[in-house]
């Protein structure tokens, strides 16, 4: 197709309308549904959707931009459009685009997204792509100025770098913005550094590394997020969403300072991330390609529970390049401050693609949440993991994702196998009461229970029941409690079976922050089966709303630190004897001759 009225300066003339009107014909053969096309004028520079009925007009009051030779972004195939190869290897700050959006800096990926061929010519979509191709160019823009003149840095791959550092090290803000001063004075004239720790953060913002601050009800009922994230009050406590003080008139007040805030980090971009670099992109699939295959446990993916999600979801496991989470979560005082009772709860996911030297390394970890004290959330921790769940939902559907190893996109999907936490944590997690007489939530109501007399706490038997048929262990009665185990040992529900029971449990979030905790009482002692439903489960747990986890062989488990260590701290300071520390007290011998355990005269 003759291009040469692109160059002609009299905009006015026949020659060049005829040529744009050309340039409208030909957009259109690739486009032949869409009411809009990307404006190649001079003020549009193909960022912005216009209608086709103004695109002549926009390139002859505007002119044509003149480095677009190659009509790539509306149909034309280009044999010089530069790959994502050169790119890699001609800057690397592209792959900081490419961390930051997922996508593949080149105009074929523009073109491949924005023609209307993989969603259908919506314009909806191709609205939201327009965002996120202004802020790719605005990044492509800052990569190409030097940090000063004749540096080898680019001002944002430089910042980048030493956030990283300021990250790494725990430099304070203002300390940060100390070194850039210094920096200023001893880097030649011409330097473009930002002055502040904030002007920083603002440069580097488009690469999408931010957190979303998310207001939440001070009583843990709900938060300002979807359909309710303009509302100023609470649905349900009807707390004020702003903090409230007292005005000169002395009158109440609204503030403009959220009463409770936590902060939500995005997941479907972290998990794009790794699919940038070529060497975590080869890593993903380790799972399948990599480990050895000899009936050893080392790794999750040789686990009864990987292969079973894998047969029920054949269609998921068929990509091994689809993501297999675990989620981690517990309470800590911040500061390194064991004073003050503030518990503040982080939420971790675990790439399990990744291999075992690898997967556990902080810098894979993928940090989903920070929810903020000075309360723990408890029950209500639903609340605050719906915009999560909600990622989790779209990612089992799948995202578009560049796979940098492939150089081409494919579909991402992702699952969440389990929950890792300790055993006041599952409760939460799960839903279940462990802080009951059937605090087992493997064996429910046929929990064996016994409230010791003079320890005044319930101690848990039986559990040589999960012991196999006709193991020793079972007819010991002098090592045990004096009984033969014959007894079999309870079926764990699956997670169909749980749902039964939870079919008429309705969820209620809500802390009563100033209200005394009310103990529960059973009725009667017989009626365990009708009682379980309104007093072991405590809700329906948000984790049911994920199509897959009522399938899941394992849907929660305990972190060994937790077992191991109070497990070695009870009987390390019971041989040792030490006063306030160890097991071998009074009331425990007591305890253990009321049983039949322990001889009479026994007890110090």
């Amino acid at each position: 197709m003759d291009k040469s009225w692109i160059n002609i300066l009299n905009r006015n003339d026949p020659l060049y309308e005829n040529g744009a009107k050309k340039f409208l014909h030909f957009a259109s053969l690739d486009r032949p549904n869409a009411s809009e096309i990307l404006c190649p004028c001079r003020k549009c520079r193909n960022i912005k959707f216009i209608p086709k009925e103004l695109i002549v007009e926009h390139i002859v009051v505007d002119g044509f931009l003149p480095s677009y030779v190659n009509w790539i972004c509306h149909g034309e195939t280009s044999s010089s459009s530069m790959s994502v190869d050169r790119l890699d290897r001609g800057d690397e700050i592209q792959g900081l685009v490419h961390d930051a959006f997922g996508v593949p800096p080149t105009s074929d990926f523009i073109n491949m997204d924005t023609r209307g061929d993989s969603f259908g010519g919506s314009n909806q979509h191709n609205v939201g792509f327009d965002k996120k191709t202004e802020k790719f160019f605005n990044l492509l823009k800052e990569s190409e100025r030097e940090l000063y003149p004749g540096s080898k840095y680019s001002l944002l791959s430089f910042l980048v770098r030493l956030l990283h550092l300021n990250c790494l090290n725990g430099w304070s803000n203002n300390s940060f913005s100390m070194l850039l001063e210094l920096l200023k004075d001893v880097f030649p004239e011409g330097e473009i550094l930002p002055k502040s720790f904030n002007d920083a953060k603002r440069i580097i913002k488009d690469l999408g590394l931010e957190y979303k601050k998310i207001d939440a009800c001070p009583n843990d009922c709900m938060i300002y997020w979807s359909e309710t994230k303009d509302r100023t009050d609470c649905k349900f406590c009807k707390a004020p969403r702003y903090k409230q003080f007292v005005g000169e008139s002395g009158s109440l007040e609204t503030s403009k300072i959220s009463a409770k805030v936590f902060r939500y980090f995005p997941l479907i971009p972290r998990l794009q991330r790794l699919f940038m670099s070529s060497k975590t992109s080869t890593d993903m699939r380790w799972h399948a390609k990599g480990r050895t295959k000899d009936g050893v446990m080392r790794h999750p993916a040789d686990s009864i529970a990987w292969r079973k999600f894998d047969e029920s979801h054949q269609d998921f496991s068929q990509d091994p390049r689809n993501v297999r989470l675990g989620l981690a979560s517990d309470g800590f005082n911040p500061f390194k401050s064991m004073s003050i009772s503030h518990s503040t709860w982080p939420v971790v996911l675990v790439p399990y693609n990744l291999p075992p030297w690898l997967c556990m390394k902080q810098p894979y970890m993928i940090l989903s949440m920070i929810i903020d004290g000075p309360h723990a959330p408890g029950n209500d921790i639903d609340i605050y993991l719906r915009p999560l769940i909600d990622e989790l939902k779209e990612l089992w559907v799948g995202v578009d994702t560049y796979d940098v190893s492939k150089n081409h996109m494919f579909q991402m999907r992702a699952s969440l196998l389990w929950t890792i936490s300790d055993f006041l944590a599952l409760g939460n997690l799960l839903g279940y009461g462990v802080k009951t007489r059937y605090a087992c939530p493997c064996c429910l109501t046929k929990t064996k229970f016994l409230r010791l007399k003079y320890g005044r706490k319930y101690c848990f038997m039986s559990h040589r029941r999960w012991l196999p048929h006709g193991h020793k262990f079972r007819k010991d009665k002098v090592s045990f409690d004096g009984f033969k185990e014959l007894e079999a040992a309870p079926k764990c529900l699956s997670g169909i079976e749980v749902l039964k029971q939870l079919k008429g449990i309705k969820n209620k979030f809500r802390k009563h922050l100033s209200a005394k905790s009310k103990k529960r009482k059973w009725k009667n002692s017989d009626d365990v089966d009708d009682a379980m439903l309104q007093y072991l489960w405590k809700k329906k747990s948000i984790f049911f709303e994920l199509d897959y986890w009522k399938d899941n062989m394992i849907r929660h488990n305990l972190d060994t630190m937790h077992i191991e260590k109070n497990i070695f701290d009870n009987i390390f300071w019971t041989l040792l004897n030490v006063d306030g520390k160890e097991k071998d007290n009074l009331n425990s011998r007591l305890d253990l001759q009321e049983m039949g355990i322990l001889k009479k005269g026994f007890a110090p």
